[in-house]
């Protein structure tokens, strides 16, 4: 379970105030794997950030029964003067999970060769991605946020990917943003729509596409 209470979240732009989440009041099911879908700027990353932790509100809070991962494809939470095997032993530290285990994991999955025993700071985005990818997925969390990381790298390194994450969801739920409606369909059973700064759930996964494309025509 996911609820939130009186959320909101607001940004200045411009010397001007743009609400991206706006007194929210919502209760997510427990185990459900749900689409994120919105317009581009409607405030999902925003959102997928303050679920996990790693941005705070303005006002009101998040609840959880579980654990949460971080946002999968959000690499911003590595320290960039450490090697991705460093980086990889601090979360194991942070989270109390095998150290070993985890790095051999992450060093295996993420294919970075000889770039995972170097700064994260010489990594590119999808670099970065994989990191966060491999880490997250070496760790069993409730709920996983992941944001359009199964985009990342060539066909094969994306078949690993959806292999591993469809592993995980036999025992956890998840909330995926992308913009492949296939994905969605494969990998979620339902969906919750931004828009407003409003969250609004929908049981089906083909439900919430269609109101979600009948919104952005």
């Amino acid at each position: 379970m996911i609820r939130f209470e009186n959320l909101t979240k607001s940004y200045w732009l411009e010397h001007e105030r743009k609400l991206v989440i706006d007194n929210l009041n919502l209760t997510l099911p427990t185990g459900a794997s749900l689409a994120l879908l919105g317009r581009n700027g409607a405030g999902k990353s925003t959102l997928m950030q303050i679920i996990a932790g790693t941005m705070r509100p303005d006002t009101g809070q998040v609840i959880s029964d579980g654990t949460i991962s971080w946002p999968v494809a959000f690499g911003g939470s590595f320290h960039p003067e450490m090697t991705g095997s460093q980086n990889v032993r601090f979360v194991a530290r942070i989270y109390g999970v095998d150290t070993d285990s985890l790095v051999d994991f992450v060093e295996d999955f993420a294919e970075l060769g000889k770039h995972f025993h170097m700064p994260v700071r010489t990594y590119s985005s999808g670099m970065r991605s994989r990191l966060a990818f491999g880490a997250s997925m070496g760790i069993h969390f409730d709920t996983y946020l992941v944001d359009e990381v199964t985009a990342v790298g060539d066909a094969q390194f994306k078949r690993k990917s959806q292999a591993v994450f469809r592993k995980r969801m036999e025992n956890s739920g998840a909330i995926l943003v992308s913009h492949n409606m296939r994905e969605l369909r494969e990998f979620c059973d339902a969906g919750i729509i931004l828009e407003n700064g409003q969250l609004e759930y929908f049981d089906d996964i083909n439900t919430a596409i269609a109101v979600h494309q009948k919104l952005m025509s």
